[in-house]
């Protein structure tokens, strides 16, 4: 990973931050070798670096201010010296590989949308998340909440984006997309449901139908398309099913505790280290806001990696259709 541009990494980012934020910037640097940037007060920065020994491991970029957890959105972009905004401005001009950010999510998007930009043709950017399926592998769900009303059309984009995503990163050659309903009898849901229905039906993807929630885990597609309200909710529903589903298997003693451990694993959030921000022209991965250490440094990682196989080809390639939904959203 020598030479590689670093991971720009939002150092006041998180309900835990900067304490956590950059241990988990020494454990990518040291185990994972990581290049990272830290962005926020210097002098704040270069104190927590000293404590892990790690001042001369880990560069800083200074930010005077920072982003509170409690902004949901534009507001965050009036603040250019925080240090998400300064993230942002450092992979936007090249400076950085990438960003990770445990800040608000609609900061992060407001943020990433003005200093890194959207990619041609996106309306809207929305976050992908890697759902471990049934069969063994994972299907992709997008929007999880970064655009909670989103137009018809930029559900369409969504499965461009999500498509893109699931070939250049979880190497699926022909993804199926599914749009999550009520129903899979076609032509049933809301409004937004309805008209995105008819629009994904005309794209140039492996379009399944409508899919229930049941389908979510179970593999039947590798693309859930939903508005980013839904897709949060959603998120957060298997996150609390699957650890309420464990403790009563745990306590009824039916399985053995490190097969439990393992599944436990497979879905925990902190594993994963974070959800990708598509449709921009930078990676931007955005970790939970409660992430610890180890989760940083995964988010880290992840990033890195996505930069490494720039996946925004696989992803830009996909957008080039998106011309052709701009127009009816």
């Amino acid at each position: 990973m020598t030479g590689a541009a670093p991971v720009v990494l939002d150092a006041m980012g998180g309900d835990h931050g900067p304490a956590e934020v950059v241990a988990g910037a020494v454990l990518a640097c040291r185990e994972h070798g990581v290049p990272v940037v830290l962005v926020g007060p210097a002098p704040r920065l270069a104190e927590e670096l000293r404590r892990h020994g790690a001042a001369d491991e880990v560069a800083v970029a200074h930010a005077e201010d920072a982003v509170p957890m409690t902004e949901r959105g534009a507001g965050a972009t009036a603040l250019a010296a925080s240090s998400l905004a300064i993230g942002c401005d450092l992979v936007g001009r090249g400076e950085g590989g990438a960003l990770v950010s445990a800040g608000s999510t609609g900061a992060v998007v407001a943020c990433a949308v003005r200093g890194i930009g959207r990619a041609t043709g996106v309306l809207r950017p929305a976050l992908a998340v890697a759902l471990p399926s049934l069969p063994g592998g994972a299907s992709v769900l997008v929007d999880a909440g970064a655009i909670t009303d989103p137009r018809p059309a930029m559900l369409a984009q969504f499965a461009l984006l999500g498509v893109g995503y699931a070939r250049a990163v979880l190497g699926v050659a022909d993804p199926v997309v599914g749009l999550l309903s009520i129903a899979a009898e076609p032509g049933k849901g809301n409004r937004l449901a309805r008209q995105a229905e008819e629009l994904l039906s005309e794209l140039p993807v492996r379009f399944h139908g409508p899919v229930e929630g049941h389908d979510v885990l179970a593999g039947t597609v590798d693309v859930i398309v939903t508005d980013g309200f839904t897709g949060n909710v959603v998120l957060k529903n298997v996150e609390g099913c699957v650890r309420t589903a464990l403790t009563m298997v745990a306590d009824a003693g039916i399985a053995p505790p490190d097969r439990l451990a393992e599944v436990a694993r497979r879905y925990d959030p902190q594993t994963h280290g974070g959800a990708v921000l598509l449709g921009l022209r930078g990676t931007v991965v955005v970790a939970h806001g409660s992430s610890r250490a180890a989760t940083i440094a995964r988010a880290c990682v992840v990033a890195h990696t996505l930069a490494g196989r720039d996946p925004a080809a696989g992803i830009a390639a996909s957008t080039v259709t998106a011309s052709a939904v701009t127009a009816a959203g």
